[in-house]
Protein backbone atom coordinates (compact mmCIF):
# COMPACT_ATOMS: atom_id res chain seq x y z
CA UNK A 1 0.00 0.00 0.00
CA UNK A 2 1.13 3.60 -0.77
CA UNK A 3 0.42 6.86 -0.92
CA UNK A 4 1.50 8.07 -4.08
CA UNK A 5 2.19 11.33 -6.29
CA UNK A 6 2.29 11.63 -10.04
CA UNK A 7 3.84 14.15 -12.14
CA UNK A 8 6.84 15.28 -14.64
CA UNK A 9 7.99 17.04 -11.68
CA UNK A 10 10.77 18.93 -13.80
CA UNK A 11 13.28 21.65 -11.73
CA UNK A 12 11.73 19.84 -8.21
CA UNK A 13 10.44 23.41 -7.54
CA UNK A 14 8.76 25.21 -4.38
CA UNK A 15 5.37 23.67 -5.55
CA UNK A 16 6.61 20.31 -5.67
CA UNK A 17 8.21 20.85 -2.86
CA UNK A 18 5.14 21.21 -0.98
CA UNK A 19 3.83 18.14 -3.08
CA UNK A 20 6.60 15.76 -1.67
CA UNK A 21 6.33 17.53 2.19
CA UNK A 22 2.65 16.65 2.06
CA UNK A 23 3.25 12.80 0.18
CA UNK A 24 5.98 11.94 2.16
CA UNK A 25 4.19 13.15 5.95
CA UNK A 26 0.81 11.54 4.75
CA UNK A 27 2.69 8.34 3.98
CA UNK A 28 4.57 8.40 7.32
CA UNK A 29 1.11 9.03 8.96
CA UNK A 30 -0.66 5.79 7.52
CA UNK A 31 2.57 3.46 7.98
CA UNK A 32 2.61 3.25 3.90
CA UNK A 33 5.23 3.99 1.63
CA UNK A 34 5.62 7.31 -0.54
CA UNK A 35 5.85 6.79 -4.31
CA UNK A 36 6.47 9.54 -6.81
CA UNK A 37 5.35 8.18 -10.24
CA UNK A 38 7.31 10.23 -12.99
CA UNK A 39 8.14 10.03 -16.82
CA UNK A 40 11.45 8.92 -18.33
CA UNK A 41 10.19 11.52 -21.22
CA UNK A 42 8.58 14.74 -21.04
CA UNK A 43 4.66 14.21 -22.78
CA UNK A 44 5.37 18.01 -24.40
CA UNK A 45 8.90 16.06 -26.34
CA UNK A 46 6.88 13.03 -26.71
CA UNK A 47 3.45 14.40 -27.95
CA UNK A 48 5.61 16.97 -30.58
CA UNK A 49 4.19 19.82 -29.40
CA UNK A 50 7.91 22.04 -29.02
CA UNK A 51 10.33 18.98 -28.79
CA UNK A 52 12.74 20.98 -31.06
CA UNK A 53 12.86 23.55 -28.75
CA UNK A 54 12.10 22.23 -25.51
CA UNK A 55 15.14 22.05 -22.47
CA UNK A 56 14.15 20.54 -18.93
CA UNK A 57 15.35 21.64 -15.55
CA UNK A 58 16.88 18.58 -14.39
CA UNK A 59 18.66 15.57 -16.04
CA UNK A 60 16.91 12.02 -14.88
CA UNK A 61 19.64 11.55 -12.11
CA UNK A 62 19.36 15.15 -10.58
CA UNK A 63 15.32 14.69 -10.33
CA UNK A 64 15.07 11.60 -8.76
CA UNK A 65 18.71 12.76 -6.05
CA UNK A 66 16.27 15.80 -5.32
CA UNK A 67 12.72 13.78 -4.56
CA UNK A 68 14.55 11.23 -2.77
CA UNK A 69 16.43 13.79 -0.59
CA UNK A 70 12.84 14.99 -0.20
CA UNK A 71 11.91 11.66 1.89
CA UNK A 72 10.34 9.78 -1.48
CA UNK A 73 10.74 5.94 -0.96
CA UNK A 74 10.71 4.93 -4.48
CA UNK A 75 10.83 7.04 -7.37
CA UNK A 76 9.89 5.04 -10.65
CA UNK A 77 10.35 6.60 -14.21
CA UNK A 78 7.65 5.25 -16.63
CA UNK A 79 8.19 4.91 -20.04
CA UNK A 80 6.20 7.80 -21.94
CA UNK A 81 5.45 6.81 -25.38
CA UNK A 82 2.43 7.51 -27.41
CA UNK A 83 0.70 4.43 -26.58
CA UNK A 84 1.26 5.41 -22.84
CA UNK A 85 -0.11 8.85 -23.87
CA UNK A 86 -3.51 7.41 -25.07
CA UNK A 87 -4.30 6.23 -21.71
CA UNK A 88 -7.36 8.12 -19.72
CA UNK A 89 -6.82 9.15 -16.43
CA UNK A 90 -9.27 6.66 -15.43
CA UNK A 91 -7.36 3.74 -17.26
CA UNK A 92 -3.98 5.54 -15.71
CA UNK A 93 -5.21 5.67 -11.62
CA UNK A 94 -6.98 1.74 -12.27
CA UNK A 95 -4.50 0.00 -14.23
CA UNK A 96 -0.53 2.31 -13.29
CA UNK A 97 -1.23 3.61 -9.78
CA UNK A 98 -3.49 1.34 -7.92
CA UNK A 99 -2.84 -1.89 -10.06
CA UNK A 100 0.88 -1.51 -10.27
CA UNK A 101 2.01 0.90 -7.24
CA UNK A 102 -1.03 -0.25 -4.91
CA UNK A 103 -1.70 3.50 -4.25
CA UNK A 104 -4.47 3.87 -1.22
CA UNK A 105 -4.45 7.72 -1.37
CA UNK A 106 -3.17 10.19 -3.97
CA UNK A 107 -1.82 13.79 -3.71
CA UNK A 108 -1.96 16.56 -6.45
CA UNK A 109 -0.74 19.73 -7.52
CA UNK A 110 -3.03 22.28 -7.86
CA UNK A 111 -2.42 21.85 -12.34
CA UNK A 112 -2.20 18.03 -12.39
CA UNK A 113 -3.73 16.70 -15.07
CA UNK A 114 -3.92 13.08 -15.72
CA UNK A 115 -4.61 10.95 -19.15
CA UNK A 116 -5.44 11.84 -22.59
CA UNK A 117 -8.96 13.75 -21.61
CA UNK A 118 -6.67 15.90 -19.50
CA UNK A 119 -8.65 15.51 -16.12
CA UNK A 120 -7.90 17.98 -13.44
CA UNK A 121 -7.56 17.84 -9.63
CA UNK A 122 -11.35 18.27 -9.10
CA UNK A 123 -12.00 15.42 -11.70
CA UNK A 124 -9.03 13.14 -10.43
CA UNK A 125 -9.96 13.81 -7.03
CA UNK A 126 -14.04 12.98 -8.12
CA UNK A 127 -12.75 9.59 -9.74
CA UNK A 128 -9.82 8.58 -7.33
CA UNK A 129 -12.38 9.07 -4.77
CA UNK A 130 -14.80 7.05 -6.45
CA UNK A 131 -12.40 4.20 -6.71
CA UNK A 132 -11.96 4.47 -2.46
CA UNK A 133 -8.80 6.27 -2.40
CA UNK A 134 -8.04 9.41 -0.15
CA UNK A 135 -7.15 12.74 -2.01
CA UNK A 136 -5.23 15.53 -0.86
CA UNK A 137 -4.79 18.73 -3.19
CA UNK A 138 -1.74 20.87 -2.67
CA UNK A 139 -2.42 24.67 -3.39
CA UNK A 140 -0.33 26.90 -5.51
CA UNK A 141 3.06 28.54 -4.05
CA UNK A 142 3.82 31.65 -4.59
CA UNK A 143 7.63 32.98 -6.09
CA UNK A 144 9.76 35.61 -5.89
CA UNK A 145 7.39 38.20 -7.31
CA UNK A 146 4.10 38.64 -5.49
CA UNK A 147 1.30 36.56 -7.29
CA UNK A 148 3.85 34.75 -9.60
CA UNK A 149 2.88 31.45 -8.89
CA UNK A 150 5.82 28.74 -8.87
CA UNK A 151 5.52 26.89 -12.47
CA UNK A 152 8.33 25.00 -14.14
CA UNK A 153 7.67 26.91 -17.32
CA UNK A 154 7.64 29.97 -15.59
CA UNK A 155 10.75 29.29 -13.97
CA UNK A 156 12.70 28.00 -17.87
CA UNK A 157 11.07 31.50 -18.80
CA UNK A 158 13.48 32.84 -16.20
CA UNK A 159 16.49 31.11 -16.87
CA UNK A 160 15.66 32.03 -20.34
CA UNK A 161 15.83 35.85 -20.19
CA UNK A 162 19.08 35.39 -17.51
CA UNK A 163 16.97 36.22 -14.69
CA UNK A 164 18.86 33.46 -12.60
CA UNK A 165 17.90 34.73 -9.18
CA UNK A 166 14.22 34.64 -9.89
CA UNK A 167 14.93 31.11 -11.04
CA UNK A 168 16.83 30.15 -7.50
CA UNK A 169 13.77 31.96 -5.71
CA UNK A 170 10.98 29.69 -7.40
CA UNK A 171 13.37 26.25 -7.40
CA UNK A 172 14.51 26.93 -3.91
CA UNK A 173 17.71 25.94 -4.65
CA UNK A 174 20.91 27.92 -7.50
CA UNK A 175 19.91 26.42 -10.74
CA UNK A 176 23.18 24.25 -11.75
CA UNK A 177 25.04 22.83 -14.95
CA UNK A 178 27.09 19.77 -14.92
CA UNK A 179 29.45 18.61 -17.52
CA UNK A 180 33.11 17.63 -17.81
CA UNK A 181 35.79 20.25 -18.46
CA UNK A 182 37.13 20.02 -22.30
CA UNK A 183 39.76 21.70 -23.94
CA UNK A 184 39.47 24.86 -26.10
CA UNK A 185 41.38 27.75 -27.43
CA UNK A 186 43.12 28.84 -24.20
CA UNK A 187 42.59 32.93 -25.40
CA UNK A 188 41.69 33.31 -21.51
CA UNK A 189 44.98 31.97 -20.20
CA UNK A 190 46.95 33.89 -22.67
CA UNK A 191 45.82 37.34 -20.81
CA UNK A 192 45.53 35.68 -17.08
CA UNK A 193 41.94 34.38 -17.11
CA UNK A 194 41.98 30.83 -17.58
CA UNK A 195 38.89 28.89 -18.01
CA UNK A 196 37.44 25.57 -17.71
CA UNK A 197 34.97 24.89 -20.87
CA UNK A 198 32.04 22.79 -19.82
CA UNK A 199 30.30 20.06 -21.95
CA UNK A 200 27.37 19.40 -20.46
CA UNK A 201 26.50 15.51 -19.31
CA UNK A 202 22.68 16.17 -20.61
CA UNK A 203 21.80 17.43 -24.23
CA UNK A 204 18.53 18.21 -22.95
CA UNK A 205 19.47 20.63 -19.98
CA UNK A 206 18.43 24.29 -20.17
CA UNK A 207 21.31 26.72 -20.46
CA UNK A 208 20.70 30.10 -19.17
CA UNK A 209 20.53 32.81 -21.44
CA UNK A 210 24.31 34.22 -22.91
CA UNK A 211 25.86 36.77 -20.41
CA UNK A 212 28.42 36.64 -17.52
CA UNK A 213 27.80 35.44 -14.59
CA UNK A 214 28.86 34.80 -10.97
CA UNK A 215 28.64 31.36 -9.81
CA UNK A 216 29.56 28.45 -7.53
CA UNK A 217 32.06 25.63 -8.42
CA UNK A 218 32.13 22.27 -7.27
CA UNK A 219 35.26 20.42 -8.80
CA UNK A 220 37.88 18.09 -7.32
CA UNK A 221 35.60 17.83 -4.16
CA UNK A 222 36.14 20.99 -3.68
CA UNK A 223 33.87 24.19 -3.53
CA UNK A 224 35.26 27.86 -5.36
CA UNK A 225 33.08 31.07 -6.75
CA UNK A 226 33.87 32.10 -10.39
CA UNK A 227 32.40 33.97 -13.27
CA UNK A 228 31.07 31.74 -16.09
CA UNK A 229 30.25 32.97 -19.20
CA UNK A 230 27.09 31.81 -21.42
CA UNK A 231 27.99 32.23 -25.12
CA UNK A 232 29.03 29.74 -27.78
CA UNK A 233 30.97 27.77 -25.25
CA UNK A 234 30.45 27.63 -21.29
CA UNK A 235 33.50 28.74 -19.51
CA UNK A 236 34.06 29.45 -16.34
CA UNK A 237 37.03 31.05 -14.69
CA UNK A 238 37.25 30.02 -11.21
CA UNK A 239 38.73 32.23 -8.58
CA UNK A 240 41.80 31.75 -6.94
CA UNK A 241 42.40 28.19 -8.68
CA UNK A 242 45.46 26.59 -10.41
CA UNK A 243 44.94 23.18 -11.04
CA UNK A 244 44.94 20.75 -14.09
CA UNK A 245 41.32 19.92 -14.26
CA UNK A 246 40.55 18.65 -17.84
CA UNK A 247 38.43 15.79 -18.10
CA UNK A 248 36.74 15.95 -15.14
CA UNK A 249 33.32 16.17 -13.85
CA UNK A 250 32.21 20.17 -12.88
CA UNK A 251 29.15 21.13 -11.43
CA UNK A 252 28.09 25.20 -11.24
CA UNK A 253 25.25 26.94 -9.75
CA UNK A 254 23.81 30.65 -11.26
CA UNK A 255 23.77 32.79 -8.67
CA UNK A 256 23.77 36.35 -10.56
CA UNK A 257 23.81 37.97 -14.24
CA UNK A 258 26.67 40.30 -13.95
CA UNK A 259 26.20 41.76 -17.63
CA UNK A 260 25.52 40.88 -21.14
CA UNK A 261 27.32 39.80 -23.96
CA UNK A 262 29.87 42.11 -25.64
CA UNK A 263 32.17 42.11 -28.73
CA UNK A 264 35.58 43.77 -27.96
CA UNK A 265 38.20 45.55 -30.50
CA UNK A 266 41.02 43.40 -29.19
CA UNK A 267 42.40 41.27 -26.35
CA UNK A 268 43.28 44.68 -24.06
CA UNK A 269 39.73 46.02 -24.30
CA UNK A 270 38.63 42.57 -23.38
CA UNK A 271 40.79 41.84 -20.40
CA UNK A 272 39.70 45.06 -18.57
CA UNK A 273 36.37 43.81 -19.04
CA UNK A 274 37.27 40.87 -17.46
CA UNK A 275 39.26 42.16 -14.90
CA UNK A 276 35.90 44.53 -14.32
CA UNK A 277 33.68 41.71 -14.34
CA UNK A 278 35.95 39.84 -11.43
CA UNK A 279 35.40 42.85 -9.21
CA UNK A 280 32.54 43.36 -9.61
CA UNK A 281 31.93 39.38 -8.68
CA UNK A 282 33.97 39.76 -5.61
CA UNK A 283 32.24 42.97 -4.59
CA UNK A 284 28.79 40.69 -4.61
CA UNK A 285 31.03 37.95 -2.26
CA UNK A 286 32.45 40.68 0.43
CA UNK A 287 30.27 40.79 3.81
Amino acid sequence: MAVVSTGFFDGVHLGHRQVLQTLVSSARERGEEAIVVTFAQHPRAVLQQDARTLRLLNSPQEKEALLRALGADRVVALPFDRAFARMTASEYIREVLVGRFGATALVLGYDNRLGSDKLGPDGVGALARSLGLDVIVVPPQTGPVAGNFVSSTKIREALEQGRVEDAEGMLGYAYMLRGVVVGGKQLGRTIGFPTANLRLYDPLKLVPARGVYLTEVEVLDGHYWGMTNVGDIIETHIFDFNEDIYGLDLRIAFRKRIRDMRRFDGLESLKAQLAADEEACRALLRP
